[in-house]
């Protein structure tokens, strides 16, 4: 029981730091320069990838743990949702990154802002991700 108390809790923070981003940091970030936009993008998606892909491992290996003790399939469905947003970010996502990652942001211009907003629409992917696990790993912790 406390696996799947934890493999919730994990999801949970995965989505919140997610929606955290899709609805305050993005929007926030989008009104300042092309420079400054930039410049507060780079350090704060290395720092963000690396919370969010940990919490999203965590998550998973715990609703799999928790399938395992239960044998609930939501659990099992969970945790494939949150872990696939690994493959998603690096198939998907990636491109983008890999673009604003190499600008330099002297030479930061109206495509990085397009970037920048591309970015924030293929982001709103992984909140998803995160609510439907929270959804998943509820449902199945209100019939264990």
């Amino acid at each position: 029981m406390l696996v799947s108390q934890l493999a919730l809790m994990v999801a949970a923070m995965f989505a919140g730091v997610a929606i955290y981003i899709s609805v305050s940091e993005q929007p926030a970030r989008l009104l300042l320069d092309d420079h400054a936009l930039l410049t507060q993008w780079k350090p704060s998606y290395k720092r963000g990838a690396a919370m969010q892909a940990s919490l999203a491992l965590l998550a998973a290996v715990l609703g799999a743990f928790a399938w395992w003790q239960s044998s609930d399939w939501r659990w099992l469905l969970g945790a494939i949702v949150i872990i696939s947003a690994w493959p998603y970010t690096l198939l998907i996502i990636r491109p983008t990154n890999d673009e604003l990652l190499a600008t330099d942001p002297a030479n930061a211009g109206p495509r990085t802002r397009e970037l920048i907003g591309r970015w924030g629409r293929l982001h709103a992917g992984r909140t998803a991700m995160g609510v439907i696990t929270i959804i998943l790993f509820f449902w199945a912790a209100l019939r264990t």
